[in-house]
């Protein structure tokens, strides 16, 4: 891990606070910004960008649908939905897969799958109803059984991130021959070294703020804490610290894991995340862990 000190603080500062990025390619970028903003900067990268032909599964599925072989396609994310389209427009035209769709069940989890699948004229057969969660869409399916029956069907679940094993039980307790089809645009570092070694410190408390930039740092993190079997020191840790994240798609990635963003900067961007995290972070430290002493 890459740590930069710069020794000079003041009161709008981070003031020497211990601050972790999970950047990768901007990882020398945020540790600069951290450290003139006064903190002591933690760099542990997260993540490497994949070529879409590598999303094997994504193109297993889509061969699959072509064949005939699907009767249903759950669609979870807005952005998981997009990916998907691009990695089988890489061996079949756009129009040609949204035909396929056409002739199957489609479901959407929440309003951001709903609006790509909109704007593709892809008809809709069943949407999760508010607040969009796995369970939501587990009873839905359940409701909807006479018209829309999951037993006995072959069920393709579009994921980005973290597979929600829950979800995939689920419909597997209803009868349904549920498959898996995860939408990968970023993998894990080659080196995972620096995040086991991040994970670790977070455990023992030795961060005091913690910045997310995209929801995939999260998936990513809590994937290497899971197999670290640190995972709830992990969520215990973030109670004491500041998390800081940089807009609502990001923040809305952490709460979709029980993880409450501290807060997030008036503009969308590196810049105003840190210098604002830098600002605000020892106020919201008081008074976190005056909560939990």
């Amino acid at each position: 891990m890459m740590r930069v000190m710069d020794p000079e603080d003041s009161p709008r500062d981070f003031a020497g606070l211990r601050v972790l990025s999970l950047e990768s390619r901007r990882g020398p970028e945020m540790a600069k910004l951290i450290a003139n903003h006064g903190g002591v900067a933690t760099v542990a990268p997260s993540m490497r960008e994949i070529p879409l032909e590598s999303n094997t599964e994504a193109l297993a599925f889509a061969k699959t649908l072509f064949a005939g072989r699907f009767d249903m396609v759950i669609f979870l994310t807005g952005v998981g939905t997009r990916l998907l389209a691009k990695v089988v427009e890489t061996i079949y035209p756009l129009e040609e897969y949204l035909a396929e769709l056409g002739k199957i069940a489609v479901v959407a989890r929440g309003p951001k799958p709903v609006a790509v699948l909109k704007e593709w004229n892809v008809p809709i057969a069943l949407t999760a109803p508010e607040p969009n969660t796995w369970r939501e869409l587990l009873h839905a399916l359940e409701e909807n059984a006479a018209r829309l029956p999951v037993k006995g069907k072959r069920i393709a679940v579009q994921e980005y991130g973290v597979s929600n094993r829950d979800l995939l039980a689920g419909l597997g307790s209803l009868g349904g021959l549920v498959t898996s089809v995860p939408i990968y645009e970023w993998a894990l570092p080659v080196d995972t070294g620096p995040l086991r070694s991040a994970i670790a410190a977070i455990s023992r408390n030795e961060f005091d703020v913690i910045l997310f930039t995209t929801g995939t740092q999260l998936d990513h993190l809590l994937e290497i804490a899971a197999e670290m079997k640190e995972a709830d020191a992990l969520r215990r840790a973030f109670a004491r610290m500041v998390v800081a994240s940089i807009g609502p798609t990001t923040s809305e990635r952490l709460r979709e894991f029980g993880i409450a963003p501290d807060m997030e900067p008036s503009h969308p961007k590196m810049g105003y995340l840190v210098s604002e995290a830098a600002q605000r972070s020892a106020e919201i430290l008081q008074r976190k862990r005056a909560s939990v002493a």
